[in-house]
């Protein structure tokens, strides 16, 4: 359970990177609600890899 919430941050991450990559891919670059989410996807998930590994040590 540790490791999944370790890795937490950087799934956040990915999720919010695969969002971007496929709107690019299918041209839907346009809509600011699905771009604006990847975003905030991709901020929470630095901000919660950042604050989670400063709190958990192994």
């Amino acid at each position: 359970m540790k490791s999944l919430l370790k890795n937490l941050g950087l799934i956040l991450i990915l999720i919010g990177a695969i969002i971007l990559i496929a709107c690019f891919f299918t041209g839907n670059v346009n809509n600011n609600t699905i771009l604006g989410s990847s975003m905030l996807l991709i901020v929470v998930g630095l901000l919660a890899y950042i604050i989670i590994n400063k709190r958990i040590t192994d």
